[in-house]
């Protein structure tokens, strides 16, 4: 007659097997939105700050990408600010500037399909003193 412990043999390698194929699915998702929240908060910071830089007196639009490329190269990758667009615009109907950012997040950052991402900062143009009402 086999004693249960025979019976049980093996048994640990196939729970951790099972466990694995749940398990590391949930973690390289988890990861997967992580990167992308990471990117996406950076390039928004980025093109915001570019675009209040941009909008300061004596600055213009090639600034503002300047900057927002910088920074987005200092924080996450140069990869990621390859499509810096600034332009001017009108915010709220003053005279402003618009930085568009687009990028595409590759999958857990090595490769692979990836996620577009399109993000935009906005801000009002300074005006001199003497163009105030």
């Amino acid at each position: 007659m086999r004693r249960a412990a025979d019976r049980e043999r093996g048994a640990a390698v196939v729970d951790f097997v099972l466990v694995l194929v749940v398990l590391v699915p949930l973690f390289l998702g988890i990861l997967q939105v992580s990167l992308v929240l990471l990117v996406r908060n950076t390039l928004t910071a980025a093109a915001s700050e570019g675009a209040r830089y941009a909008a300061t007196a004596g600055r213009g639009p090639a600034d503002g990408e300047a900057l927002t490329r910088d920074q987005i190269t200092g924080a996450v990758s140069g990869r990621f600010a390859r499509d810096v667009r600034a332009r001017q615009v009108t915010v709220d109907g003053q005279p402003g500037i618009e930085v568009t950012v687009r990028a595409e997040v590759p999958a857990l950052g090595l490769g692979g399909p990836g996620i577009g991402l399109a993000v935009t900062g906005h801000a009002v143009e300074e005006r001199p003193l003497e163009d105030v009402p």
